[in-house]
C-alpha cells in the first residue's frame, strides 16, 4: 500500500464567498480581488470574463 504523502500549506489561503443580487457587481468585485492580489503576490489574477466561464459556474 502507497505511504500517504502529506499536504503541505506553505502561503496563507482565505477563501472569499460572495452573495448578491444580479448584476449588483460581485464578478466585478471579484475580479478586482484578485487584481490586487496579482499585484502583491498573493494569487493569480482572472479576467472579468473569464469568471463566468469557470466550469464552477456551468
Amino acid at each position: 500500500m502507497a505511504e500517504k504523502k502529506k499536504f503541505v500549506r506553505n502561503k496563507p489561503h482565505c477563501n472569499i464567498g460572495t452573495i448578491g443580487h444580479v448584476d449588483h457587481g460581485k464578478t466585478t468585485l471579484t475580479a478586482a480581488i484578485t487584481k490586487v492580489l496579482a499585484e502583491t503576490g498573493g494569487a493569480e489574477f482572472i479576467a472579468y470574463d473569464q469568471i463566468d466561464k469557470a466550469p464552477e459556474e456551468k
